[in-house]
């Protein structure tokens, strides 16, 4: 698989000030020098100067700036006008990642004016990697002009943080049919795009018309396409279970270096030492019209574990391990968890349901946008929401793939909790809004509705903001918890990759004390348009390994139910675990003073030579073996007298840093209140 550098996201914090921000250059004079933002947050302060009811880790000034933002007034002029983009005969129509472009944007002021003193902002995503539009130096990157179409019109503009140029009117007011050409990129260096490839890539023009700090963003920017680079490799992914006899699909896709879909390719992938026990063809064929990405169908011949290589000119790849056997439980690789440009993502959601069924070959996607974060909030803006539930709608395919409609209540306060649904229709429920700012409120709300629903914790140990484990999981709801995404692993103090800011005593592994039953999935909430990628060099990611026969939503929602999964980093290892005759995820109930002892057997194949596995009880790993690189393992450990209120799970850990973790086996007393 193809190696990526991660790309680090900015802080919560600058980013809510860019949302936000409101008049922020020094000639504004007086208050109005504080940005929106930085107001909400000052005011935040002096209310919160009582103690404020809630868990300690809290971020309390996020939650009092969206509500500010929410419950701001608008003049007229804000957000007034019109934006357009304008390509020169000799450039392209579209973007390409990596390359230097000039972007010329022009901005027609609407019916209401802009005062003396009023601001156009030109913002470029602040999520992710375009070049910062400046205005002071011409022969380096971001340098932008900015003309008026009368001479007799006076502005003054400055950076005023990372992908944002603020231009202020310091002349006669603008009246409608004014024009503001800017032209980013227009010195030597020119201005680099975001390094995702994506549609409809927006230049957001926000309007403070009036000038009192306040502004809005026009409701349709202009948008570019953004194109992928050149192909560096190419990547294979099989199933992971199949059947004698069982028709499978190989999905072969050419990424660039940043893991983009769509890098052009011609000439033929061909397999190396064919396995004699599937019926694979000699070679696949790629031509332009098939844009780097294709599958092919082969048949399933015969029983065994293999692993696939094929070669493209200089380039090789290796598959995922695929087991050909009569028994055992199917494995569906899901990503519950990932976001589109609909909030602090890259890409439309349309493209984020085809790069996970097409590129990485997944069984079951979600995706979950913020319900309350990004240039326009989705709680806000219901056309939205209504494409996320079309888009979902429409890549449902029964017994091939199985989409499900989501979204990211982003609690500032309790913590982010995606929610699911398994139908076509589900309603959104804002975290900033009073009636719905708690778990226990959330979850009342999805039951008043009669959703078939899950709510997922995630980054629950640190992160921007922990999980309050303080409210017991809702059992209706959650019976799962996302332990890694390419945020880092909330698993436990001892577990490797540990999930930044993470705060000692909040990790699952705490929850499982609290007594909670939580069944462990991964998942990426990655935000670069790649549901499903797997990152490496160092290993970020998550998947979710589902045990179900059918690919359905019914099947599916069952297996999630019962904690019938386990959860990777994105590595698609085989893991197969059990207490005894007790499956993972499962319950054993003992009578009052009564002990368990049992095996734990546990089957893995790997993606990459193996380092060790391990057996966590009740917080503590008590048992493990180093196993020197072995890629296929069958281990056992004698697990004596267990108790009620205690659990037992397997983790295994690759040599490139690939994990996997079971769900618990939970031991409890018959009249063990459940959580």
């Amino acid at each position: 698989m193809l190696g990526v550098s991660i790309m680090s996201k900015p802080s919560s914090l600058r980013v809510l000030a860019l949302l936000l921000l409101g008049c922020a250059l020094p000639s504004c004079g007086g208050d109005r020098e504080a940005s929106v933002g930085d107001a909400a947050v000052q005011r935040s302060a002096t209310a919160a100067a009582p103690a404020r009811e809630g868990p300690p880790h809290a971020v309390w000034e996020v939650v009092d700036a969206l509500r500010a933002s929410r419950d701001l007034s608008y003049h007229p002029s804000d957000g007034g006008g019109s934006a357009r983009l304008v390509r020169g005969p000799e450039q392209k129509p579209y973007a390409v990642v990596g390359t230097p472009d000039r972007f010329d944007v022009v901005y027609e002021v609407g019916p209401h004016g802009i005062a003396t003193g009023g601001m156009i902002y030109f913002q470029v995503s602040p999520f992710w990697n375009w070049t910062t539009p400046q205005v002071v130096s011409p022969d380096a990157p971001g340098y932008t002009l900015v003309t008026p179409s009368d001479a007799g019109i006076e502005l003054h503009a400055q950076t005023l943080d990372e992908q944002l140029l603020g231009i202020q009117v310091t002349g006669r007011p603008l009246v409608a049919g004014d024009r503001i050409e800017i032209a980013f990129g227009a010195g030597s260096a020119g201005a680099l795009p975001d390094t995702y490839a994506e549609r409809r890539s927006p230049f957001f023009i926000g309007v403070d018309g009036d000038g009192d700090g306040t502004r809005r963003f026009i409701p349709d920017p202009p948008t570019i396409d953004v194109r992928p680079g050149e192909a560096v490799g190419f990547q294979m992914i099989v199933p992971t279970l199949a059947r004698p006899g069982e028709t499978i699909r190989i999905a072969l896709a050419f990424l660039d270096a940043w893991h983009n879909a769509g890098a052009a390719f011609e000439g033929e992938v061909r397999f190396v030492d064919l396995p004699s026990g599937l019926a694979l063809p000699e070679a696949v064929p790629f031509d332009a019209a098939h844009g780097g990405t294709r599958s092919v169908e082969v048949v399933a011949r015969e029983p065994g574990v293999y692993r696939l290589r094929a070669e493209a000119g200089a380039w090789t790849a290796e598959s995922n391990p695929l087991l050909v056997a009569s028994n055992g439980p199917r494995v569906l690789w899901g990503d519950l968890h990932g976001h589109s440009n609909l909030s602090d993502g890259t890409g439309v959601p349309e493209d984020y349901f085809r790069y996970a069924r097409d590129v990485s070959a997944l069984d079951v996607v979600a995706l979950t946008d913020h319900d309350h974060w990004g240039m326009f909030p989705l709680v806000e803006h219901p056309e939205m929401w209504r494409e996320i539930v079309e888009q979902t709608r429409r890549f449902y395919a029964p017994g091939r793939f199985v989409t499900l409609l989501g979204f990211e209540w982003t609690s500032w306060i309790h913590g982010h909790r995606h929610v699911l649904y398994f139908g076509d229709r589900g309603e959104l429920f804002d975290s900033v809004d009073t009636r719905t700012e708690s778990p226990r409120q959330l979850w009342d709300a999805l039951a008043a509705g009669g959703f078939e629903a899950l709510t997922f914790a995630h980054h629950s140990a640190g992160g921007p903001v922990p999980t309050n484990w303080d409210i017991p999981p809702d059992p209706r709801f959650e019976p799962l918890t996302e332990i890694v995404s390419i945020h880092g692993n909330s698993e436990a103090q001892d577990a490797p990759d540990r999930i930044y800011s993470a705060i000692p005593g909040n990790f699952v592994r705490d929850a499982l004390a609290r007594g909670y039953r939580l069944g462990f999935v991964g998942s990426g909430d990655r935000h670069d348009g790649h549901p499903g990628a797997y990152q490496l060099e160092p290993p970020h990611g998550g998947l979710a390994a589902i045990l179900a026969e059918d690919v359905t939503r019914e099947s599916v929602l069952e297996a999630l139910r019962e904690r019938r999964v386990y959860a990777t980093n994105g590595a698609r290892i085989l893991l197969r675990a059990g207490l005894g005759a007790h499956r993972m995820g499962s319950v054993v109930s003992l009578a009052r003073g009564e002990r368990l002892s049992a095996e734990m057997v546990v089957q893995v194949l790997a993606q990459a030579p193996l380092d060790r596995v391990e057996i966590v009880r009740s917080g503590a790993v008590v048992d493990g073996a180093a196993l020197g690189g072995q890629w296929d393992i069958l281990f056992s450990s004698e697990i004596a007298d267990l108790e009620a209120g205690e659990y037992v799970y397997a983790r295994v850990v690759q040599d490139d840093g690939g994990m996997a973790w079971s769900s618990p086996v939970f031991v409890e007393a018959p009249d063990a209140d459940v959580r």
